[in-house]
Order: structure tokens, then sequence, then C-alpha cells
């Protein structure tokens, strides 16, 4: 997850800073100019700096996957009103006042992560969390919480309402996973570990409400291509479709494919996945006959997408990914395995699920299409 924390005060910077350390993933800081005249200290803080708060708001509102801001919270909805667009797609937004008191997940909650991404700097500052979704005040775990541990995309987005309102209502949640999907025996588990009741059922089985089924809540697991028209899709159904795995790679020249393999298989360990979980491998044109790659694709039968440098450089300004200036000297883009994620993932966008990581002459950045 790209985070972006932003900040207008002293007071706001300092705390931006301590929000940065606590934190395993990097967090991109941006404070108004007036604090950080000059490039020298930028370059001591680490920080990027804006003339302008709200361009800068409208400049990362769809460059971050999770944004936080340190200031007063009606500054913050007043910024981000003219971009909001849709829950399903907005990033989690949490603010935070000056003195570090209060955390609050302000959006995108549930499916952006921002009630989790709340909880984990408040307990990391010693925070107060405020979480004001129903779901979470009662202690409720909602369907589109686990579609975004489990990458998984709800539909119709209507539904959500309607199954938490039933959650709410004390009624329980049944889940029908289609035992054709490639990795159904994992949702299976998932599921039962957060104490849900899960069946693996056949194709005939995953839209079909018995008559004394009809006040039950069902959410089923299903592939893009089975969804049925939203005519037919009994009122008491939500359906979760996995979102592709994008994995964006770079590597050495003549890096052997066994490394290749090796840092595939340690990235996607690192986010609780195996490697068959990959539906498409990502990579700069430079890099279309590294053997390595290509071999990559062909030994987990996935394709293996090379995309130009400027359609790259594109995605680099658009998410303000970080450039290393060795790489970009040595093919003339500073990013390749974030940059060419996004690329792959094209208009429907993405949410890294792991940065960059470098490993042995080979870089990997993991991504879920939006």
């Amino acid at each position: 997850m790209r985070l972006a924390c932003m900040a207008v005060t002293a007071q706001g910077m300092q705390l931006a800073q301590n929000i940065r350390h606590c934190l395993d993933e990097y967090v991109d800081i941006y404070v108004s100019e007036k604090l950080v005249p000059d490039e020298e200290t930028q370059r001591k803080y680490q920080v990027h700096v804006f003339k302008d708060f709200s361009e800068a708001v409208e400049r990362n509102f769809k460059a971050y996957e999770g944004l936080i801001f340190v200031m007063a919270t009606g500054i913050v909805v007043r910024a981000i009103a003219p971009f909001l667009q849709d829950k399903l797609t907005d990033p989690a937004v949490v603010v935070f006042d000056e003195q570090g008191k209060h955390g609050i997940s302000l959006l995108s909650g549930h499916v952006g992560g921002g009630n989790e991404l709340t909880r984990q700097i408040c307990q990391a500052l010693g925070a107060g969390a405020v979480i004001t979704t129903a779901t979470d005040l009662t202690k409720q775990l909602a369907p589109d919480v686990l579609a975004s541990r489990l990458g998984l995309r709800p539909w119709p987005k209507v539904r959500i309402k309607t199954i938490n309102s039933g959650l709410l209502a004390g009624k329980k949640i049944h889940w029908r996973i289609d035992r054709t999907l490639p990795h159904s025996v994992f949702y299976k588990r998932c599921l039962e570990q957060e104490g849900q009741t899960a069946d693996l059922c056949v194709n005939s089985q995953l839209f079909v409400v018995l008559p004394e089924e009809q006040e039950q809540l069902e959410v089923v697991i299903t592939g893009e291509r089975q969804l049925p028209e939203l005519a037919e899709l009994p009122s008491n159904i939500l359906c979760l479709t996995p979102r592709r795995l994008i994995a964006g790679v770079g590597c050495r020249k003549g890096t052997p494919a066994a490394l290749v393999m090796s840092a595939l298989d340690a990235a996607c360990r690192m986010i609780g996945r195996d490697r068959s979980f990959i539906d498409e491998l990502a990579s700069t044109i430079v890099k279309k006959h590294e053997p390595g790659i290509v071999y990559a694709g062909d030994s987990l039968v996935r394709p293996v997408k090379f995309y130009e440098n400027d359609k790259m450089q594109q995605m680099i300004e658009h998410h303000q990914l970080h450039e290393s200036d060795f790489v970009k000297k040595r093919i003339g883009i500073g990013n390749v395995c974030e940059a060419a994620a996004y690329c792959s993932a094209a208009a429907r966008g993405g949410r890294l699920a792991l940065r960059k990581t470098n490993f042995e002459k080979v870089t990997v950045a993991l991504l879920w299409e939006k």
C-alpha cells in the first residue's frame, strides 16, 4: 500500500515523521514549502513540498492508495470532496490531530483498508482510534473487509449495504465458494479461520436460494465470468470475484531464471500467497528478451507484458513513484517493477500489495487490480 502523509504546520510535520517511523511501509511526506524553504532542509527531513494545499491534494488523491492528513478534519473534508468517486476505488483517508491524540478513519474504511491503517498507526502512537463504521463498532466482521484481505472485488456495490445491514440486525452470513476456482480451498480455509461458515459449491448451487434460505445472508465467491445479470441475482446475495494479482519484475541483464522464480516465490510469501496466485507478469520493453523473465512467464503459464518506457514514465509521474538514478541511467526510466505493474492494471487501477522489493539481482512489486 503506497502511503502519503500531508501536514501544514511544524508540529504536524513532526507527527508525520513519527508516523513514517512507526510503519513498516515507507511514507512519502508532503508539507508546506513555508516549513522547509530550501532544498538542503528538504533532503534532511526527506519531504516533498507544496505551495498550494488544494493542488497538492488533487495531485496526490489518485496517486496513492492511502492518504494520512495531520490537520483539522474540516480542512480535509473540503479538500478531498471534489475528487470522491466510489467506495470501491477511492483511497483510504485517515486524519490525525497535530498532537497525535486521535486518528480518524475518514474514507474507504473497509475496502480501502482505512480502518486497519488507522488502528495500526494509533496503536504505534498511543492514540485513540476513531472508527465510525457500524459493523466495526459492533465487532462484526463485514464481508467487504474480508474481501479486502483476500484480494476479492465486491459486486454489486449496492449489496454491500444490504448484507452489512443484515449483519447488524443479527443475521449470520453463509459463504458459498465456487469449487472450480483455482484457489477455492484457500478461500475456504481463510474464512473458517475467521469464524465464518463456508461451503464449496458446484456452479448450479451458487445462486440458487431455497425458500428456507431467503432470509439468510449469502456471499458467493466466484469468477467474474460466472456472474449473473443483476436482475437475476437473488436479493440476499453479494458476490466477490478474485482480483488479478500482477507481478512487476525488473532484473539485471542475464539474471538466471532460477533467481527470478525465487524472487517471485519470496515476494508472494510476503503477502501470504504463493506464486500460483500471480495472473500476469509485467516489465519494461527493454527486458523483452531477458531469458529469466520470459522463462518465468512460461513456467507459470502466465502472460508477460512489456511496456514502452514512455508509458511507464507516465505511471511514474502519475503515482509519483520513487526512481533510482542508477537504473534511469542504464535503461532510461528509474522505476521498472512498480511502474510496469500499474501499466498492466491500466484504467482499472491497482493497489500495491508489495512495494518494490529487492532480491538477488531481481526487484518485484505485487499489485492487486482494483
